[in-house]
């Protein structure tokens, strides 16, 4: 089996775990993910990712002309707006997973650091989450939103919408994706109850220890 067949296989069996675990939820949600030659595989618009067809994804070529597949997801310009801006990413996953969403909505939900600091891996595998406004999905708006942050940042929130992540490859996106709405619903959890949050120093330590981009 070739990388390209081994890639689409992987993201359909991604994309049918986190359908299965109601991360995302009838035809919600999206995965890109860089070929070896510089295209990219992308889950088809209305699709669900519990019926995914590997043969079927959406391909583009080196020059982002669509070259295969059935047309691609409306959301092209956030998946384009994260390649064009951070080189490192080699996949992009886009989900409608309830607990991040809600913490979204809350009246002090902080913009600029959207995961309160409850436990370390979240730190680890996502840095420092940024809480972009709502905007109507499919929004070119949105693209232009995640270039203003001049690829400083590998995961934001689109506030009433859902998270995106930027990994190095598809598995490294699909578990800092679960990370996030693991870490927001925690949050949820705890809401109102005075949780004790890691500390300012402990933060620091695992940014050091691990290298987490977090300054930007």
């Amino acid at each position: 089996m070739s990388a390209s067949s081994d890639l689409r296989e992987s993201i359909c069996m991604f994309a049918r775990s986190l359908h299965e675990r109601g991360l995302t939820h009838g035809s919600t949600g999206n995965i890109s993910a860089r070929t070896p030659d510089g295209g990219l595989l992308v889950t088809p618009t209305g699709s669900s990712f519990m019926t995914l067809d590997p043969a079927r994804l959406s391909q583009f070529d080196a020059a982002m002309n669509l070259v295969g597949g059935d047309r691609p997801t409306k959301e092209m310009p956030l998946h384009r707006a994260f390649y064009d801006t951070r080189s490192t990413a080699g996949a992009i996953v886009h989900l409608h997973s309830c607990h991040s969403v809600a913490l979204s909505m809350m009246p002090d939900a902080n913009e600029d650091d959207f995961l309160p600091h409850l436990t370390p891996y979240p730190i680890m595998k996502l840095g420092r989450v940024k809480l972009l406004p709502y905007f109507m999905p499919g929004d070119a708006a949105i693209g232009e939103a995640i270039r203003g942050l001049a690829g400083k940042r590998s995961a934001v929130m689109l506030a009433n919408h859902g998270p995106v992540v930027a990994g190095k490859d598809l598995e490294a996106a699909v578990y800092a994706i679960e990370e996030l709405e693991a870490s927001a619903q925690l949050a949820m959890m705890t809401r109102g109850l005075g949780p004790k949050a890691l500390s300012g120093d402990q933060v620091r330590q695992l940014v050091e220890t691990f290298d987490v981009e977090w300054d930007a």
